[in-house]
């Protein structure tokens, strides 16, 4: 009867040879989550300053809208509040929607340079990573060599 051979043993020990590292993994996940914790701190700020200036412009609105509703004694007096009512409206229009691509400019610039020194660390860590491998490959590679 033929005898089949034991390959776990050989398995193991080829397994053995080349280590696997995980903190490469690790330090990816903890940048990956930093990285994640910045652009969300910018979506935020973003979104909080954007509610500010929607309530102030929603304020302000209403505020001259009561103006206008109020009684007139002339018929010409209302002519003219509606007139300066839309006046006030596209002046304010025009300051908040400056405020809004102010906004939305530091965020793409904040965005960019996040995602620039991420890609730079990352590069860096890649760089380092195999680094590492080819020096863990090379030493079990020479241990292997020497047991024969």
């Amino acid at each position: 009867m033929a005898k089949t051979q034991d390959f776990s043993a050989i398995m193991k020990d080829m397994m053995g040879a080349f280590p696997v590292d995980t903190t490469a993994m690790e330090d990816a996940f903890k940048s990956t989550a930093s990285l994640n914790e910045k652009l969300s701190g910018v979506a935020l700020e973003a979104a909080e300053k954007s509610a500010e200036i929607s309530n102030k412009w929603t304020k302000d609105t209403l505020a001259k809208l009561t103006e206008m509703s109020k009684a007139k004694t002339e018929p010409a007096d209302y002519a003219k509040a509606a007139t300066d009512f839309a006046s006030a409206s596209a002046e304010v229009a025009a300051e908040n929607l400056a405020a809004f691509a102010e906004i939305a400019k530091k965020v793409q610039t904040e965005t960019v340079e996040l995602l620039m020194a991420a890609g730079k660390d990352a590069a860096e860590e890649a760089t380092a990573a195999v680094k590492k491998a080819t020096n863990d490959v090379t030493t079990a590679a020479k241990k292997a060599a020497a047991a024969k």
